[in-house]
């Protein structure tokens, strides 16, 4: 058996396994009668486990067969009700009051929608299934692939892959078979012989030979930095707990430090480069997985939005134009027709978008293990200075977001409840922070539409430094000059962060990021 023919056994073991253990789930949910939302699917009532035990059923049926679905999509229109009926059900809770068996819900119909979507896909791993329905080595259309792998993303975007016997677990699994399967099959694809006509040209193919070898280092707008933060060189972390210790008792505590060549080990920095564009598509599925992308300058920003889109379609429509990639939303000027000029500098688009405090390492381990966790997040750092409120109960390990995104995203003055190691990957970024003992003048927002934004203060420092044209509701407003100009006179320090730098921001202190260039940064939150 070749090595495609294999994986494509393991995908539908895998697929079968998880048809089986769901079935067997709602047979059992409602053995118990006194069964809780908390036990498993049970809690999401009777008639819509019922259901998905059925259409698991279905899917036993169809893959024990090798028979197609001769009832049309009556199995995918069932799965699509359970989907959108469950996914109602997340905005009648807080995420974190959302009882599990509903993320569960949503991510067993997943796993479902995606054996069948499998099952009736033209994947070369059918052959197992249907030995006469394609020649081996022949590569399904992108758009398969993209729905396919959509599915699964949804599930651990949106549900978390919840799911002790199945969830997150499968789903990394079943990925990772896919996407072996996929590349062995185009690799197979390649050293077929014969003549041009009989070979299949796939569109999921990237044209490496124009691939630019890292993302451009153009910085549209550079600030100067006023009052820098002291730096040190790959300081170990047994002087980085000294100077926490020797700062423990006093106020505010502990200092932003910048620390350099303490991160050049990372294979994200050498071996497996996140500047090089290839690395990160041939990581995401060659950019198929799916991420929530911020559509704006800022998040408190009037316009401000959010959504899922493909990771090839994120680097080329807001990161590099000049990265090829299949997914592309926007048309892009040929290499002729800017050549010799950077790309951040061709705009596709006068939007901003940002993949922003996004728990990108949980969606993808193959990044994650691109990275370690700092030997600094293993310290035992002081309480918040200022207001023992703030302080959060211990975290069994650092909280690990990522930060991706072109020149001008920004992220506006705030506080967080933890200290920070913040870490530059890729690109420059300027940070500006203020102590906490300023927190009084940092003008926090408060409650807005509900949501509770005191961490965030309402001025904008862009626009406190010319940097940013204001608001046009704001342009005549004397009161809002009057604050600002009293605003600049609040000390604060600064940095530019270069690739390989990190920064530690002590719990407590107010911060403004902003990106100069094409930027991959990771932040480590640890109490």
């Amino acid at each position: 058996m070749s090595n495609t023919a294999a994986e494509s056994a393991q995908l539908l073991q895998h697929c079968q396994d998880a048809i089986a253990s769901i079935q067997d789930e709602c047979k059992a949910a409602f053995l118990v009668e006194t069964a809780s939302p908390a036990d498993g699917l049970a809690g999401c009532g009777h008639a819509l486990v019922h259901l998905l035990g059925r259409l698991a059923d279905r899917l036993q049926v169809r893959f024990a067969t090798s028979t197609s679905d001769s009832r049309g999509t009556g199995v995918l229109d069932r799965l699509n009700d359970v989907l959108s009926i469950t996914y109602a059900k997340f905005y009648a809770f807080l995420y974190k009051d959302l009882p599990s068996c509903w993320r569960q819900l949503y991510t067993d119909a997943s796993i479902l929608k995606f054996c069948y979507l499998l099952a009736q896909s033209g994947l070369g791993c059918l052959e197992v299934l249907f030995p006469s329905a394609q020649p081996p080595g022949v590569v399904v259309d992108r758009s398969e692939l993209k729905e396919l792998v959509r599915v699964l993303d949804l599930a651990l975007v949106l549900a978390g892959g919840a799911g002790q016997k199945r969830g997150r677990p499968w789903i990394d699994r079943a990925l990772d078979l896919l996407y072996l399967h996929h590349k062995r099959s185009l690799a197979a694809l390649q050293l077929c012989e014969g003549p041009p006509a009989k070979r299949v040209k796939t569109s999921t193919d990237r044209d490496e030979s124009r691939m630019p070898k890292t993302f451009s280092a153009h910085e549209p707008f550079t600030p100067e930095v006023q009052h820098p933060i002291e730096t040190v060189k790959n300081l170990t972390m047994e002087d980085f707990q000294a100077r926490l210790d020797k700062t423990r008792n006093t106020t505010p505590g502990p200092t932003p430090l910048v620390i350099r060549e303490s991160i050049e080990s990372w294979p994200a920095r050498s071996s497996r480069a996140w500047s090089q564009p290839d690395t990160l598509l041939t990581a995401t599925f060659d950019g198929l997985r799916l991420v929530p992308v911020e559509i704006g300058r800022s998040y408190v920003d009037d316009g401000w939005g959010q959504k899922l889109i493909t990771f090839a379609e994120f680097i080329q429509d807001y990161i590099d134009p000049s990265v090829q990639c299949s997914d592309s939303t926007t048309r892009h000027p040929s290499p002729e027709n800017h050549a010799g000029r950077p790309a951040a500098e061709v705009s596709v688009s006068n939007r901003v978008g940002y993949l922003a405090q996004h728990p990108l390492f949980t969606q993808l381990p193959s990044l994650r293990n691109d990275i370690l966790i700092p030997d600094y997040c293993y310290t035992a750092p002081p309480l918040h200075p200022t207001d023992p409120t703030m302080d959060q109960p211990e975290l069994e390990g650092p909280l690990l977001n990522a930060w991706f995104g072109p020149p001008g995203t920004i992220t506006p003055l705030h506080t967080d409840p933890y200290h920070n190691v913040l870490a530059q990957v890729v690109g420059r970024k300027y940070v500006r922070l203020y102590s906490p003992l300023e927190t009084d003048r940092m003008r926090g927002r408060g409650k807005e539409n509900g949501v509770e934004m005191g961490n965030t203060s309402l001025v904008d420092i862009g626009v406190l430094e010319g940097w940013d044209s204001a608001a046009e509701e704001d342009t005549g407003d004397e009161q809002a000059q009057r604050d600002l100009a009293a605003f600049r006179e609040i000390p604060f320090v600064d940095c530019i962060l270069e690739p390989g730098d990190v920064l530690y921001i002590p719990i407590g202190w107010w911060h403004y990021v902003r990106g100069l260039s094409v930027s991959f940064s990771v932040s480590f939150w640890w109490n």
